[in-house]
């Protein structure tokens, strides 16, 4: 086991699964729901709203995918009570029932045959006694391997792929070390390194599950007839010197450590194996984070070269930089600068000391960059066009 370098702690839910934040939100089950949601956020100081676009006339594998999300949102660890507003009954319902599974206090309203006020009155109302429950618990003592940790980069350019990136692995190493999970994904930013992944499953069926998820994402492109170049690589990309998305596959993957790929899972599909587990996920910011938190995880490392602002409601992000230009302009939202390691100040055992440093003080409370500055950035992944 990975040695930690100072106490740890958090809120260990009913479930046994642990979380470093005490939110309490309201989740809307659909788009109507929006503004009584918020209003009821509104209401209740310190709770927090998570409006979204999408939960209506959504079928099959698509709509199978929008309960995972949003029903791995209210379960994430993170997260001490729910309330829930949906338009239907029924539909409200299933969410309430999903998140009621982990243990922790949910109520759910549906605003058909009561409108919004009283939904909202009845919302606030509920919301503000959750809110005094959770405002009574109490951090306790807990591991590293209860902790589940995500990752992504974003507006990379040369220096992720030779900094930042590799501090991030070796947080993925320490982290999986100390018996915990880690989530990767960014699926079309494997394209052209997709091998090294599958040579690092752990066995066969590991290996056969991640070539058939990276295979139908290549095959929709294929499909759609479709370029990618300008969306990936991004001109933010481009501009910072990764002509390729083959070269930006070579950062994305040398985040990822040198454990082995343990299990390859749907988008927002909660992992069963410790270890490092891949997710097939848009390389979208705001998509991919909000399907990992909806897996489960607690806290995401965020390596980025241009300077993305990425945050998420519920799962705090910790942005890395090797860039010095982007660490001295956007030091709001730079967590940690790690430039130093490419300019041989010290060696990258060191800047992975840093970053752990940085994710045990997060852990216990700090707030991140995007945190701070107020980045809640949800977006639901789609499928296809709903009915």
């Amino acid at each position: 086991m990975a040695e930690q370098r100072r106490p740890l702690t958090g809120y260990r839910r009913p479930d046994g699964r642990v979380g470093i934040r005490n939110h309490v939100i309201v989740l809307p089950v659909d788009d109507l729901s929006n503004a009584a949601c918020e209003a009821a956020a509104n209401i209740v100081p310190g709770t927090l709203a998570i409006p979204h676009a999408y939960g209506r006339l959504q079928f099959g594998e698509d709509l199978e995918l929008h309960f995972r999300s949003i029903i791995g949102t209210g379960a994430n660890p993170n997260v001490a009570a729910v309330v829930v507003i949906g338009i239907e009954p029924s539909w409200t319902e299933r969410v309430v029932q999903g998140i009621a599974a982990t243990g922790k206090p949910v109520e759910g309203f549906s605003i058909e045959r009561h409108g919004d006020l009283r939904t909202i009155e009845k919302a606030a109302r509920t919301l503000a006694r959750f809110h005094q429950d959770a405002s009574e618990l109490q951090r306790e003592p807990v591991e590293r391997g209860e902790l589940m940790l995500s990752i992504k980069c974003g507006e990379s350019d040369t220096t992720s792929g030779l900094g930042s990136c590799p501090t991030t692995s070796e947080a993925v190493d320490r982290w999986v070390d100390a018996g915990g999970t880690v989530l990767f994904g960014e699926t079309s930013e494997l394209t052209g390194g997709e091998h090294l992944i599958a040579e690092r499953c752990v066995n066969d069926e590991v290996r056969k599950k991640f070539q058939g998820l990276y295979d139908r994402y290549l095959a929709r492109i294929e499909a759609e007839g479709a370029n990618l170049l300008g969306s990936q690589p991004t001109q933010g990309n481009i501009r910072g010197g990764l002509s390729t998305i083959e070269e930006k596959a070579m950062g994305n993957i040398a985040k990822t450590g040198s454990v082995p790929v343990v299990d390859a899972l749907e988008p927002a599909e909660a992992p069963t194996v410790p270890g490092l587990n891949f997710m097939d996920t848009s390389s979208a910011a705001a998509e991919c984070v909000t399907l990992m938190a909806a897996a489960g995880a607690v806290l995401h490392l965020f390596p980025t070269g241009q300077g993305n602002v990425i945050g998420h409601p519920i799962e705090p992000v910790i942005k890395l930089t090797a860039n010095p230009v982007t660490a001295e302009t956007m030091t709001e939202h730079i967590d940690l600068d790690c430039s130093g390691l490419l300019r041989r100040e010290y060696p990258l055992p060191h800047a992975g000391d840093q970053l752990m440093d940085i994710c045990d003080r997060t852990i216990n409370g700090r707030l991140t960059g995007a945190e701070l500055m107020g980045h809640r950035e949800f977006a639901l992944t789609r499928l296809y066009p709903s009915a």
